[in-house]
């Protein structure tokens, strides 16, 4: 079925792993369903927060897994955190514990990288940067700097993982400092607000698809979007007792949704 577009206008922002892959695995039926989105003309973006690569290192992994899309369909927590420094302070200055995605937004949002003296400490996903530079940080911030991070995402907690995690990073930096960070990535209202400004959806025209219910579930939620859970990353059916908050729809995996969703032909 192919949609009419000039009756309506509705989106989704899409989580990745654990939604459209698995790690380096291709989760069975994404590929087909992000072709359904693209033949039928429905506005998407995949909404992530990995600060480390840009949208085209995004679009390159997901051509190697058989989904082509372009630059234009990816929205990363490094896009909305440079936008929210530019918007806080027009051409400022930040020193970036983070790597390329992360340094690329900025510097395009107009954000002087500096070594001293910094306005904001943006911290991101890496694994380049060294005790002695959290330290600097931890200084920069004790002298007045502001402290961002791209995201809480925790670490998976298993045996080999060579990251650390931003969380576990975050923890470190705001117990050395006595400062907690903003948080610029989902589930905050700044990614979730500007993800959807992104594909220039109104509240009321935006979906979210996610496996998790602490971050794209909540984030919607709490944005006032439809939320849709897939079962094939984090979230299972047994936890969902624990949230006060509970999706409008719940799906084994993207492969078995089918539109229109039944809340697209409503004017609510």
């Amino acid at each position: 079925m192919v949609i009419d577009k000039k009756d309506m206008k509705q989106g989704l922002l899409i989580d990745m792993d654990g939604v459209i892959y698995s790690g380096e695995e291709l989760i069975f039926g994404a590929d087909k369903f992000i072709k359904k989105l693209i033949d039928e003309d429905i506005p998407f973006a995949f909404m992530t927060n990995n600060s480390q690569r840009t949208p085209l290192e995004v679009v390159r992994k997901l051509k190697g897994l058989g989904i082509k899309v372009e630059e234009s369909h990816v929205y990363t927590s490094a896009m909305a955190t440079g936008k929210f420094l530019a918007d806080q302070s027009p051409n400022g200055t930040a020193y970036v514990l983070g790597e390329g995605g992360l340094l690329s937004s900025l510097h395009a949002h107009g954000i002087t990288l500096v070594n001293t003296d910094p306005e904001f400490v943006v911290l991101g996903e890496g694994r380049n940067f060294t005790l002695e530079m959290v330290q600097r940080a931890v200084d920069m911030i004790l002298a007045g700097a502001k402290f961002i991070t791209t995201n809480r995402d925790p670490s998976p907690k298993k045996p080999g993982w060579n990251n650390l995690g931003i969380a576990a990073t975050t923890a470190m930096i705001e117990e050395a400092t006595g400062r907690k960070a903003f948080v610029t990535g989902k589930p905050s209202p700044v990614m979730m607000r500007s993800a959807r400004k992104f594909l220039g959806l109104e509240t009321s025209e935006t979906t979210v698809i996610g496996d998790t219910m602490e971050t794209d579930i909540q984030g919607g939620v709490q944005m006032g979007y439809k939320t849709i859970l897939v079962l094939s990353g984090i979230s299972t059916k047994d936890t969902l007792g624990h949230y006060a908050f509970k999706p409008d729809l719940i799906s084994s995996s993207v492969d078995e949704i089918a539109f229109p969703l039944a809340w697209w032909d409503s004017k609510s």
